[in-house]
């Protein structure tokens, strides 16, 4: 029943008009270098679900007070720190929302309006327990736990069902066959242009440079699977056309959100006139200074 609702989410398409009007607002907020800091490109992954940690614990830890006699202005202390970390971890949400595909955008909208629903109840509950009505703001607590599990169940449903948020280059180091592989001649690849070749059904993004070396990246994007191929050359990076994430050639390190993991990189040979590529092993972090 609850997966058939999900997916109905996913497909009506009444809200959409309202989901551009809110994506290019958040994609408009001067955040600058915080964006990729909300995104969480620092981190590796995601930052929201580590941010929604806060509210959710402090809200389930006030329910549990709530339950016990005597406890009412630690619950409310407890409610009040859960409002104050919600704040953060609706704009971390919203800008990975804004840089999702329309289904995904779909939930998440939903799953945001839940929270949102959450976030008044508490509020609610929270001026009842100053005024001294203990009841109406146990009452309105419940009620807004009762939100956050309804939008708890529509993030999973973002985050496991939709991947958002995954790694989706993660699964080329499993099947990409170790040794090199030959994946054309060098006439194939001109210089300052993207090409995609395969290594046994996994794309690749190759790279002549014009001083003849040769850079190779898994090809489709970390973030949402973007075609890279069809991506933008810049300073020695390139940049995915779907969202926007900035990968440098040289180890597909991410310099630029909102992915948040690093394209996995080939090393590269040429041999006998034929370009050949094997899969780089996987070394220590490097940062982004050079950018």
């Amino acid at each position: 029943m609850v997966p058939r609702l999900l997916d109905g989410v996913e497909r009506r398409p009444r809200g959409d008009a309202v989901i551009d009007a809110l994506s290019r607002g958040v994609r408009a907020l001067p955040l600058r270098g915080g964006r990729d800091l909300l995104h969480g490109r620092w981190l590796g992954h995601p930052v929201h679900p580590l941010l929604v940690q806060v509210p959710v614990g402090s809200w389930l830890s006030a329910a549990v007070l709530d339950l016990r006699p005597g406890r009412a202005r630690e619950a409310g202390s407890l409610i009040a720190v859960g409002l104050a970390g919600a704040v953060p971890a609706a704009l971390a949400g919203a800008v990975d929302w804004a840089e999702l595909h329309r289904r995904q955008q779909r939930v998440g909208l939903v799953h945001a309006l839940a929270n949102t629903a959450a976030v008044g109840l508490y509020a609610a509950s929270l001026a009842c327990r100053v005024k001294g009505r203990t009841k109406a703001g146990r009452g309105l607590g419940f009620l807004g736990l009762t939100a956050v599990a309804a939008g708890g169940v529509l993030g999973g449903h973002l985050a496991y069902r939709q991947a958002a948020g995954a790694n989706h280059a993660e699964e080329v180091p499993q099947v990409v066959p170790a040794g090199w592989h030959r994946i054309g001649s060098v006439a194939e690849f001109p210089a300052g242009r993207t090409a995609r070749r395969t290594v046994d059904d996994v794309p690749v993004l190759v790279v002549r440079e014009a001083d003849g070396d040769f850079y190779a990246l898994a090809e489709r994007c970390s973030h949402l699977a973007g075609p890279l191929s069809e991506g933008a050359l810049e300073d020695g990076c390139v940049r995915c056309p779907w969202h926007g994430s900035v990968f440098r050639l040289a180890d597909g390190w991410n310099v630029q959100g909102p992915a948040t993991s690093p394209q996995p990189a080939f090393d590269t040979r040429v041999v006998d006139g034929h370009l050949e590529v094997r899969l780089r092993e996987p070394g220590p972090a490097e940062d982004d200074t050079a950018q």
